[in-house]
């Protein structure tokens, strides 16, 4: 298959830019399931803006630059916040139904999140990406020039210098895999853009769909491409903990609304008592990277499974007017947010790090775009700001739109020959259990040892755990027909290793990472990064 430009992952950076190219170009977008089953679809904050005059750029880079840790690159934060309210006006072009309040000035309900100084995050009741991926999806669906590959599975970046050794280097396009057939399909693309998500699944426990398995920095980082900050993962201090209950996020929304944080009743005569004030002066507001830790410490010190976040103290009509999906998930579980506490854990969200980019979305590989959570831009520093990343999507996907359009118009490029899929070597696999128990035993072993305090013994640990898995990984990669269930292994791998580097190489505690090793902060504040695999 040729096309102007391929684009892997169907989220909000994925679909934008599809959207944005698709008056001019052919585009493909590729999706290893449904379009709506990427991580957009599960986000229910809303969306990070500037939209009212009682709020500025100013306020909301500051908010962004203190929950960042120092870490964030503040020009790469100005130019993403400051082109903000065109991003939310594009999306309210194309139809998204946010929720209206006509007292406000731009007609829509802001909420207030943990870490934001004013109300700026515009949304859809708790439902936010999946109205506006639904909205967009339909117009993608309706396109002439865009093709759709649902259900296929991103093999490799296809590499110049793969097929010539002295080629200049250069991404010509990608292997894909049809998950149903076993097919392979070589797309030649003039560009290609990954938009493929984070790398929650990495983890046991994760508020992540079953796609975040970081196929895009993987593959980027196999193709020579730098990746930077790596050991940040935020997690999410609020999941849902019940054991029919998989993923389901509990939104930083209610906090920003007065959900209170407790102790549950398995901690006997403390029960019902709040602990955040203890832990920061902002309480349930402080940003996810303290409660997270917070709430990580209380479970610890007193043997709890789960603590307790209560909203019954607002009335059924609030809740159900803007909980109404949180409040319907809790319901088929028994939970009447009304009059009831949720139990909740914490659980990986959200990759901070990733692929290294420019303001344009461009990698170092010449050719390669990466846009979302699968690319660092320096926005989020070492711990993202709640519903910064949706923004991300939308200013970086429109910016990564132009660039490529800028360069496919000077008709200085070329669609190149590529080479079709050679499976001639290989057969079927003997044992896919082994798949499957390598699998386990990595989700559990980044669990224990990289989640959200570490040591540098734990690290080694798992340092050790990942290079015997890796070259078993490689041998079966190298010997049996490929699967979904392989790929993403190989894919999780590569990226434990770059999440494990990195946090060997951080020698303080900053935002998401805290070692018990290195528990002050450094007064100089400098990313990690770590080369592309040559």
């Amino acid at each position: 298959m040729k096309c102007d430009v391929a684009i892997l992952g169907s989220g909000l950076a994925g679909l934008s830019v599809a959207l944005h190219l698709a008056e001019k170009y052919q585009v493909v977008v590729v999706s290893k399931g449904e379009l709506l089953d990427g991580a957009s679809n599960w986000a229910q904050g809303g969306i990070a803006a500037v939209l009212d005059s009682g709020d500025s750029h100013a306020q909301h880079i500051g908010d962004t630059l203190v929950a960042g840790a120092g870490l964030c690159d503040e020009s790469a934060t100005r130019y993403i916040v400051e082109h903000g309210r065109e991003a939310i006006e594009w999306l309210i072009s194309q139809g998204v139904p946010f929720t209206r309040d006509d007292s406000a000035e731009l007609g829509y309900h802001l909420t207030r999140e943990g870490g934001h100084s004013q109300r700026r995050i515009i949304h859809a009741a708790d439902a936010t990406g999946h109205a506006v991926q639904v909205t967009l999806e339909q117009r993608v669906r309706a396109h002439p020039n865009i093709t759709l590959l649902e259900h296929h599975c991103a093999i490799d970046l296809i590499h110049a210098r793969k097929l010539d050794p002295k080629a200049e280097p250069r991404c010509l396009g990608v292997h894909v895999q049809d998950t149903a057939s076993g097919r392979v399909l070589a797309i030649a693309a003039g560009r290609t853009v990954l938009a493929t998500g984070g790398a929650g699944k990495v983890y046991l426990y994760t508020s992540n769909p079953d796609s975040a398995t970081g196929d895009g920095i993987a593959m980027a980082w196999r193709a020579g491409c730098r990746v930077a900050n790596m050991e940040f993962i935020q997690f999410h201090p609020t999941c849902l903990y019940h054991p029919y209950a998989k993923s389901f996020l509990i939104s930083e929304a209610l906090r920003g609304e007065g959900a209170l944080l407790k102790l549950p009743a398995s901690a006997g005569a403390l029960a019902g008592q709040r602990f955040m004030p203890e832990h920061d002066e902002r309480a349930e507001l402080a940003p996810r990277d303290i409660v997270a830790r917070a709430i990580d410490f209380e479970m610890k010190k007193r043997g709890l499974d789960h603590v307790d976040l209560d909203i019954s103290h607002q009335s059924p009509a609030f809740i159900a007017e803007h909980f109404p999906t949180i409040q319907a998930r809790c319901l088929e579980f028994g939970i009447d947010i009304t009059r009831q506490p949720i139990p909740v854990v914490p659980a990986a969200h959200y990759t901070c790090g990733g692929v290294v980019t420019d303001m344009a979305g461009r990698t170092d590989l010449p050719g390669l775009y990466a846009v979302g959570e699968t690319a660092y831009t320096g926005l989020h520093g070492a711990n993202r700001l709640a519903s910064n990343s949706l923004l991300e999507c939308l200013v970086l996907g429109r910016s990564a739109a132009e660039d490529i359009e800028r360069e496919l118009s000077a008709g200085t490029w070329r669609i190149a020959e590529v080479p079709q899929w050679d499976e001639s070597r290989v057969s079927d696999a003997d044992e896919e259990v082994v798949i499957a128990h390598n699998w386990d035993e990595l989700r559990r072993f980044m669990w224990n040892y990289v989640s959200i305090v570490r040591t540098d013994k734990r690290l080694e640990r798992a340092q050790h755990r990942i290079r015997l898995l890796k070259e078993e990984i490689d041998e079966y990669y190298a010997n049996f027909r490929i699967s979904r269930d392989l790929l993403e292994l190989r894919n999780l791998v590569d990226v434990a290793q770059l999440i494990v580097s990195s946090a060997l190489m951080r020698k303080e505690s900053r935002g998401l990472h805290f070692s018990q090793d290195y528990p002050r902060t450094l007064p100089r504040a400098t990313p990690t990064i770590l080369p592309g695999r040559q």
